[in-house]
């Protein structure tokens, strides 16, 4: 029997999932949430459009790593301790059956978010873990083996815990968390990830609304590459490619203002040659139709007529009379079609930051802090971050598995 008090700051994903864990590795401790807003688990509630995209399929760990632009490294070896098998293990024990789509993402089988909230919450009520909202940790301070926190704005009240996890979420901004680098911690400035380019200057948001399965998109003049689905906005791009591209890109695309070029191969085919053969079968095979009535399949009509005038080439025009310089106009906006980004929209109403408590600052073995003493770390908090697809939940349930040890 162990009797310790311990407080866990944020009642968000990686706060309940910490804290349960608190309490399942000790049972006879006392556990308290501070929540400083009148809601809890608000981004769960709103995750994959209110499905909650809880984990991913993803079981290699090599592979499962290499979705995260920050942070990847160390939790490849966290992986081993606790990943989306063990994730997914976990919820349905606990009563919350799962499905995994054909893309990988892993949601409740009610797909309701309100499937996982309930799991937490009833957790919580089990073990008598005690929920304080709109409760502000508005000071922090090391008493050696135990860790006294200030609460409420204008309270003066003050409280001392054995152990202290601090499972904020991700801050948007440098004041959000400026708390926890005057005790010490290495900060990493946060920065938007994740988000969705836009393009005001350009005729390409007529086609809002459409999809293209296979891309390659990359930040022109820069190392940053992507692939996958990508989706035309009324305001610009958005989808897969574009998400993924806006996460690894994310510091970069933050000194550039936001104001760059994306260079988008929609054919998913790097090599010019063989497009070039593709374009000439076309021509060989059915000389009488119209240019604008045979396309390479995987481009859907209205992006393959849009494409066409861009490139001022007679939608009318037969195959036949498709010379080298139409041919290599063709080949060019299939390949390297370069369009001009001026500013980001965040992804639906979640926002992902780039950035936080640098992992220099914790023990990743253990996620205690290396400055403070019986101080932990879990969640988005941490300058760890992911692509879509239920990896940035899995990086919460991960760091809160491991923190709610308090080893």
């Amino acid at each position: 029997m162990v009797y310790m008090k311990v407080a866990v700051i944020g009642g968000g994903a990686a706060g309940f999932f910490s804290a349960i864990c608190v309490k399942e590795n000790y049972p006879d401790a006392d556990v308290t949430i501070f929540e400083k807003s009148n809601k809890l688990l608000s981004k769960v509630k709103i995750s994959g459009g209110g499905r909650c995209n809880v984990t991913n399929g993803c079981t290699s760990i090599s592979a499962l790593s290499k979705a995260y632009p920050r942070g990847g490294k160390k939790l490849k070896k966290a992986f081993k301790e606790f990943n989306t098998v063990h994730t997914m293990r976990w919820f349905e024990s606990r009563g919350v059956p799962l499905m995994t789509q054909d893309d990988g993402c892993v949601f409740p089988v009610s797909q309701d978010s309100q499937s996982i909230i309930d799991c937490f919450l009833s957790h919580a009520e089990k073990y008598n873990i005690k929920i304080l909202k709109r409760t502000p940790v508005v000071g922090i301070k090391n008493l050696n083996d135990r860790i006294e926190l200030e609460l409420g704005k204008d309270s003066g009240v003050k409280m001392i815990f054995d152990k202290v996890i601090v499972a904020t979420g991700g801050s948007p901004k440098l004041s959000g968390i400026d708390w926890l680098q005057r005790m010490g911690h290495k900060i990493e400035t946060p920065v938007p990830s994740l988000f969705t380019f836009n393009m005001p200057d350009e005729n390409v948001t007529e086609l809002m609304g459409v999809v293209v399965e296979e891309t390659i998109t990359e930040i022109q003049s820069t190392k940053y590459i992507s692939d996958g689905p990508l989706l035309i906005t009324h305001w610009g791009m958005s989808g897969p490619s574009i998400l993924k591209l806006s996460a690894f890109a994310a510091r970069d695309l933050h000194d550039m203002d936001y104001t760059f070029k994306v260079r988008v191969n929609w054919i998913n085919e790097k090599n010019n040659n063989v497009i070039l053969e593709k374009l000439e079968s076309f021509k060989k095979s059915h000389p009488k139709k119209k240019i604008s009535n045979l396309k390479p399949s995987v481009i859907p009509n209205r992006l393959w007529t849009y494409l066409l005038h861009k490139k001022e080439i007679d939608p009318e025009k037969l195959w036949e009379d498709a010379g080298k310089k139409v041919m290599n106009k063709l080949v060019t906006v299939l390949s390297n079609d370069v369009y001009d980004v001026k500013g980001k929209t965040t992804f639906k109403e979640e926002f992902v930051t780039c950035g936080g408590v640098s992992l220099d600052s914790i023990d990743f073995n253990t996620m205690e802090s290396r400055v403070c003493k019986n101080l932990y770390f879990a969640g988005e908090v941490l300058d760890i971050d992911a692509i879509t697809g239920g990896y940035n939940f899995q990086g919460a349930w991960t760091t809160a598995y491991i923190a709610g040890r308090l080893q």
